[in-house]
Parts: C-alpha cells; sequence; structure tokens
C-alpha cells in the first residue's frame, strides 16, 4: 500500500539523518513562506478570512499572523494558509507545480504552537509534508493539472504528513489520515475564469483539512487505505495518466523534495516568470522602451497558455495571471514586483497597447520538456527593423537559476518590515535560519 509506505517515512523522518543542505533548505522555505504571510495578511481575502475566524471563536492554541492572536490551530491553519498565497510571491516546486509552503506550512505552523514542539520537530514537519505533497503532485501531474490545482489537492496530503509528524501518530493513524486527506483533497481552476478568491481558499482548506485529518486519526478515526492507488482513489478520479511510481521511488533517500523548491521573485504566477525574465534581460541588454517596440513573440508550453493566456485581465489579480501583461509591464515598470501590480498600470494606456503586440504560441518542443523544465523563448522585434530572441529553461529562483539567501533575506524583509516592523522582521529572520536552536516554536510569536 502506498499510503503504509509513506507512512513508514513520515514515521522515521528524523532532523538526526537530514543532510545539512535539506536544513537549509527547510529554513529558507519556512522563512520564504513567512515573508508571504506577513505581506498577504493585510489584504482583503486575508481579512475576510479573519473576520470569519474570529467570529468562530476558538481555543488559544495557535497563532494567526495577521493579527497576533491565538485561535484554534484549525482556524490557524486556515487564515493564514489563506493569507500565504495571496501575493503570489510563495515558493513552487517545479515537477509537481504545487505551492507546498501554502498548504504545509500553515498546517505544520499551528500544530507546533499547540503542541509545543521545537524547531527540530518542525523542520521534520516540514521535510515530511514537502516530500508527500510533492510526490504524489509528481505522480499525477501534469494530466491532473488542467482541472485541478495541485497546491489544494497534493497539499492536503502534504499538510496531514506534516500535522501528523508533529502529533506522534502511529503507522495505523498515518495511513488514516493520508486516507481522509484524500478524501477531502479538492481545487478547481474554474476561479480563474472570473480572477476569484478562491485560489487563495485552496492552501488554507489544505492546510485545515490536513490537520483535521490528523487529529481524526489520532482519536482513532479510520481513513481510506489504498486512497492514492485505489480504484475509486485520488489518482484514478483526479488524473487522465498517473504514475504511482513517483510516490515511492527513492522514497526516504536524500536528496529531499524540499531541496528541489524553487522561490519566486516576481509577484505573479510562475508560469510568466520564464517570459519575464527574458523580457527583463532583453530589455536591459538592448536599452528597449515600449515605445521601440513593433512586436513580441512568446514561445512556451501548454500549461502555461492554459493558465496565462488571458489579453484583457480585468483586475489586479488577474493581470497576475496574463502572460502579455506581465511582458508588457516587465518593459513599462523594468519589474514585476508586487508593487508593480496596482490599478493605475493596469489601466495604463501605454501597457495596454503593448500587451496587444504580445503574441502567444505553444512550441510543441518545449511543451515536451514541461514539467521537468519551464521553457520560453521570447523574440522581440523593434520598430527599426531590429529582432533580439532569447531562451531560458530555468526562471529565476529555481536550483538551477538560484537566488542568494541574501536576496531571500531582503525579500523577507521587504514583505515582513512593513506589516509586522522591522524590529521583530530581523529577530524573526535571525530565529528561523537558526530553527533548530529554537526548543519551543511557539516563542517565536
Amino acid at each position: 500500500m502506498l499510503s503504509a509506505q509513506l507512512a513508514d517515512f513520515i514515521g522515521q523522518c528524523c532532523f538526526d539523518n537530514f543532510p545539512e543542505t535539506t536544513v537549509h533548505m527547510a529554513k529558507l522555505a519556512f522563512l520564504d513562506w513567512l515573508g508571504s504571510a506577513a505581506a498577504g495578511g493585510g489584504q482583503p481575502p486575508a481579512c475576510m478570512a479573519l473576520a470569519v475566524v474570529r467570529g468562530q471563536g476558538g481555543s488559544s492554541q495557535a497563532s494567526l499572523l495577521a493579527c497576533g492572536e491565538k485561535t484554534s490551530c484549525l482556524h490557524a491553519a486556515l487564515a493564514n494558509g489563506i493569507a500565504s498565497h495571496i501575493i503570489e510571491l510563495d515558493d513552487v516546486h517545479r515537477a509537481s507545480i504545487i505551492h507546498a509552503g501554502a498548504a504545509v506550512m500553515p498546517a505544520a505552523l499551528a500544530v507546533a504552537e499547540m503542541t509545543g514542539a521545537s524547531g527540530r520537530q518542525l523542520l521534520e514537519a516540514i521535510v515530511a509534508g514537502y516530500e508527500v505533497a510533492i510526490r504524489i503532485g509528481e505522480a499525477v501531474t501534469p494530466s491532473h493539472y488542467y482541472f485541478w490545482h495541485t497546491t489544494g489537492t497534493c497539499g492536503t496530503f502534504g499538510a496531514a504528513a506534516a500535522a501528523g509528524k508533529l502529533l506522534g501518530l502511529d503507522k495505523e493513524q498515518l495511513v488514516w489520515a493520508l486516507g481522509n486527506a484524500g478524501t477531502q483533497a479538492a481545487g478547481l481552476w474554474e476561479f480563474i475564469a472570473d480572477g476569484a478568491m478562491s485560489k487563495h481558499l485552496h492552501p488554507g482548506k489544505a492546510a485545515q483539512n490536513g490537520v483535521l485529518a490528523a487529529l481524526l486519526a489520532k482519536e482513532g478515526f479510520t481513513g481510506a487505505t489504498r486512497i492514492l492507488e485505489g480504484e475509486r482513489g485520488f489518482c484514478r478520479a483526479t488524473a487522465p495518466r498517473f504514475d504511482l511510481d513517483k510516490i515511492t521511488a527513492g522514497l526516504g533517500k536524500p536528496p529531499f523534495k524540499v531541496e528541489e523548491n524553487s522561490f519566486k521573485i516576481h509577484a505573479s504566477c510562475r508560469h510568466t516568470h520564464p517570459a519575464v525574465d527574458v523580457t527583463l534581460a532583453l530589455a536591459a541588454r538592448h536599452k528597449l522602451k515600449p515605445a521601440d517596440i513593433a512586436a513580441i513573440t512568446v514561445r512556451t508550453y501548454r500549461t502555461a497558455l492554459d493558465i496565462t493566456a488571458n489579453h484583457h485581465p480585468k483586475t489586479v489579480y488577474a493581470a497576475k495571471f496574463s502572460l502579455p501583461f506581465c511582458v508588457a509591464l516587465a518593459l513599462k515598470a523594468g519589474s514585476c514586483a508586487l508593487g508593480d501590480f496596482n490599478p493605475e498600470n493596469l489601466g495604463d494606456g501605454e501597457i495596454r497597447e503593448l500587451m496587444s503586440r504580445v503574441a502567444l504560441v505553444l512550441d510543441d518542443a518545449l511543451d515536451a520538456l514541461h514539467p521537468a523544465r519551464w521553457p520560453a523563448v521570447v523574440e522581440i522585434k523593434t520598430v527599426s527593423g531590429d529582432t533580439c530572441r532569447e531562451r531560458t529553461d530555468f526562471p529565476r529562483g529555481d536550483p538551477e537559476n538560484p537566488v542568494t539567501v541574501g536576496e531571500l533575506v531582503a525579500k523577507f524583509h521587504a514583505l515582513a518590515g512593513g506589516p509586522w516592523g522591522e524590529g521583530r522582521a530581523r529577530a524573526l529572520a535571525e530565529a528561523v535560519l537558526n530553527l533548530e536552536r529554537v526548543e519551543n516554536v511557539a516563542t517565536l510569536f
């Protein structure tokens, strides 16, 4: 049984057996997630979720990062998960196409606070949660991804794994937790047609449902034992094509999946990043301005076009999922930073006119490389008749094209310094980068 094999791994996941690279990446992933949660916590969707959670009450078990108050473990996982996925700067794993942090971290943090877990125990839960979520995501991607948002679906399994690890579940209980996580796994892409807030709900519910599955299992609440491979299980129900071997191949052996994590530097859908990177490079090298551009052609893989081929975004959030807008914004503003996505740029006539000159082309050769690589080729023709062209297979922040620790720490301060204060942000960054020395995670907040 696949769930039993995953349960064995979760139970045996031990800090003392982690390579230094695993610990390092897990800490960076936690810091990066906290920055996104801090910046997202003041956004309208997060405030709405906070109002609902406050109205429901709950035991003072875990922190609501947006306000510093305490609530129940389940409510904290929900609210913090929603907040962390709003600004589109949270991490992503390429092959599984999953924002593992947005689902795993709020579950792990909430249970760690509730149980008084140490930093080492939190790191064990993070590594276990990422491993489970990503492996299941790899098994069903890319066919699953057309309808299903993997962060919501596969993230639920990862959240249950992280919560179960911190709750000390035995093998049988972990199998039940995974079974009941799988039966709750959800998240549909239809929200993108409206630019709706549902996307933020996906990781919040994944975190909350994963914690719920683990808490129920601890009480003896049984779950399907073959939820992944069963005839009416998760993989057959949600993916026309899947590869179950990807769930267990090399399981328990380093390098762990968290080391394959990618970090975002543009505040938009990750599928826009390859083209944005190339556009920025070409613009800088050739000193291009919007007035210089006659035509832009972006050649890329099918999923990027399925998600981001929107030439007429009507909201700032929808603009983050518009490849033409992001390319035009990069040329006009010289970046696609969080502050660049605003109503003024959304309605900017020069950006809108430039968007009309962006052609999106499905390239079968590039598509064949996805999701192992996320390639894009950008060709820019100028009004003077010149043509420049460049390709990338790995956007900045990928392991093959990494950002530095210093850049990630600076990103955290830029996101968290405002809402949480510079002093608190500095202290928190230092504590997270030394998380293995923290005796009780609850003291961080």
